[in-house]
């Protein structure tokens, strides 16, 4: 799409203008409830819809079903984003009431640190069209990856902090506790982080390994900066309702790496076939609308076969137990 300077600016100002609204609302420290997490959620959704249904009443059918698609691949791979969070909540000991404080400064760190990536991505990809060849490589290849993570059961119980954010802390030293939700205090006599911040740091920091794959996998759907961009910052700022909502559902979700790794695998594979495209070799191109369809077709089944799965477990858990409250008896 041919986009503007000014469109660029008005799109920016409107977004920071939602993410102050939302800073706005969840400015006291509280516990978020199913119901005021289910709310935001859907509030989130519908925005995202209507921005997209903008598209195509400005930008065509093209550019509509080019954003949906690339906001429904990032937020399915943003759920797996979550489980990571949780790790880092637990890690860190975030008290309950401050989580959403600490969700909503970290996602808006990851939003600018991608925003960087998506401007030096597009750049990259405008002047060399054989860097499709590596993204469509690096999607198969980290698609393989999370089958085979899925398969040994691989599990992280504790989030590694990153070098990064070791660096920080050993430069600036961080506080023995929660001062609220202050970022900064004074101890014996020096300027201090307290661990609200290094939290932040953290959620913020880890999005960016979350990221390299992300990007390249949008990229596969669309070329467009404004709609890679835009994609990201609805599905990103959307996280911290959804991360209250489905916190306890997210153990459920077992196929999900299965379900993801398709996804991957389907836009890498699309990515070197548009690469052998541009280099004159005669190969289908997979179109928008079957995009679509193949990416919210493998979430749905992932869906429900994990939901299935997850009951039957429970199921066979409960039998367990009832057979071994017997054999005490």
């Amino acid at each position: 799409m041919d986009v503007s300077l000014t469109l660029w600016v008005l799109t920016i100002v409107g977004l920071c203008a939602l993410i102050a609204a939302d800073f706005f609302i969840g400015r006291k420290p509280h516990d978020v409830s199913i119901k005021e997490a289910g709310i935001w959620t859907i509030v989130w959704i519908v925005l995202a819809a209507l921005f997209g249904l903008g598209l195509v009443i400005w930008g065509g059918g093209q550019a509509g079903g080019e954003f949906f698609a690339g906001y429904i691949t990032e937020k399915s791979l943003s759920v797996d984003n979550l489980f990571v969070f949780v790790l880092i909540m637990a890690k860190f000991a975030v008290p309950s009431q401050y989580q959403q404080r600490v969700l909503l400064v970290g996602v808006l760190i990851a939003l600018v640190l991608r925003a960087i990536f998506i401007a030096a991505g597009a750049a990259i990809l405008a002047s060399f069209s054989w860097v499709f060849y590596l993204f469509g490589a690096f999607l198969i290849w980290t698609a393989w990856k999370l089958i085979q993570e899925a398969r040994a059961g691989e599990d992280e119980e504790e989030f590694e902090e990153n070098k990064l954010l070791k660096a920080a802390e050993r430069r600036f030293g961080v506080a023995d506790r929660y001062h609220g939700t202050k970022l900064w205090i004074e101890q014996n006599g020096k300027r201090v982080m307290t661990p609200m911040l290094v939290v932040m740091l953290a959620i913020g920091t880890t999005d960016v390994l979350f990221a390299l794959d992300s990007i390249p996998a949008i990229f596969g759907l669309t070329q467009d900066p404004y709609i890679v961009f835009t994609a990201n910052a609805f599905a990103l700022m959307g996280l911290r309702q959804l991360y209250f909502l489905i916190g306890g559902l997210l153990r459920k979700l077992v196929h999900l790496a299965y379900g993801l790794s398709i996804i991957l695998g389907f836009i890498g594979v699309k990515l070197v076939f548009h690469a052998l495209h541009e280099s004159g070799v005669h190969v289908p191109e997979i179109s928008i609308p079957v995009s679509l369809g193949v990416i919210c077709s493998v979430l749905i089944v992932t869906t429900i076969t994990s939901l299935q799965a997850s009951r039957k477990q429970a199921e066979a858990d409960a039998a367990k137990g009832t057979v071994k409250d017997d054999i005490d008896v």
